[in-house]
């Protein structure tokens, strides 16, 4: 694991995990008894569908981060993206005056932050590797830095 950026796998590993909780969670709301039904409260059945669903993208966004495959950083734009789309409608139906939990507006305002942060780490990590893929950003900064001071 030589010349791996620790912010990229933590990152993976946050998606990930985050994803498998996800799952877990939106599985026994969507698809449990009787008790687990109620114990969302009045919960939003699209942001419900929605973060189960995503759950699974989020598990192969961190996977791929953490083979440092390129479509991993669009994935995780794609999920930044529809989760914002997301709290926006779900901005919408708050404003409906339309019943919800208030654990929504935390967990929706979590993923946004999350993957905001994800994409961020992840974006670096695309730069770095356009840039040079053997070395890291301030690997070649160090190098025109080294360049620009023999020429002059």
């Amino acid at each position: 694991m030589a010349g791996r950026r620790w912010d990229l796998i933590i990152a993976a590993g946050v998606a990930t995990v985050f994803g498998l909780l996800t799952i877990a969670a939106g599985g026994r709301a969507l698809f449990g008894g009787v008790e687990a039904r109620a114990a969302v409260g009045d919960a939003v059945p699209f942001v419900l569908w929605f973060n189960f669903l995503a759950g699974f993208f989020y598990v192969l966004a961190g996977v791929g981060l953490f083979a440092r495959q390129s479509w991993a950083a669009r994935l995780s734009i794609a999920i930044l993206f529809a989760t914002i789309l997301v709290m926006l409608a779900f901005a919408g139906h708050l404003l409906l005056g339309r019943a919800y939990e208030m654990r929504t507006v935390g967990a929706m305002s979590l993923r946004t932050v999350g993957w905001g942060i994800i994409v961020g780490v992840a974006i670096r990590e695309a730069l770095d590797e356009a840039i040079d893929p053997e070395l890291s950003l301030d690997d070649d900064l160090a190098h025109l830095n080294s360049e620009i001071d023999s020429k002059g």
